[in-house]
């Protein structure tokens, strides 16, 4: 099993940066496939980025291409979601989830492992 906790999470100005990570424990996160969603107050959890197990392929949602950059780092045991250019549409708490296989998918009910949320507050 795998135990994700999310940091990174804050207050910013509209166009500002922040970057949140996601540390993983009790198993290697090698192997897993990782995504970031994102759940705004009142509305549903949706699908912000994803990274193949491999770091080789990556994925995101057509409301953060170009602004937003997921990696990881095996080593660490970590992922990261880079978040810059911000406004106010990406207020939400964001949660970074954890999958094995080779399937990459943008479906939340297809992730097996989930962390507890950071907040992410972008104040225009």
């Amino acid at each position: 099993q795998v135990q994700l906790v999310e940091s990174g999470g804050g207050l910013v100005q509209a166009g500002g940066s922040l970057t949140l990570s996601c540390a993983a424990s009790k198993r290697t996160l090698r192997l897993y496939n990782v995504a970031w969603f994102r759940q705004a107050s009142g509305k549903e959890r949706e699908f912000v980025a994803a990274i193949n197990w491999s770091g080789g392929k990556t994925y995101y949602s057509d409301s953060v291409k170009g602004r937003f950059t997921v990696t990881r780092d095996d080593a660490k045991n970590t992922s990261s979601l880079q978040m810059n250019n911000l406004n106010s549409q990406d207020t939400a708490v964001y949660y970074c989830a954890a999958r094995p296989g080779a399937l990459v998918t943008t479906e939340a009910r297809n992730y097996d492992y989930w962390g507890q949320g950071t907040q992410v507050t972008v104040s225009s």
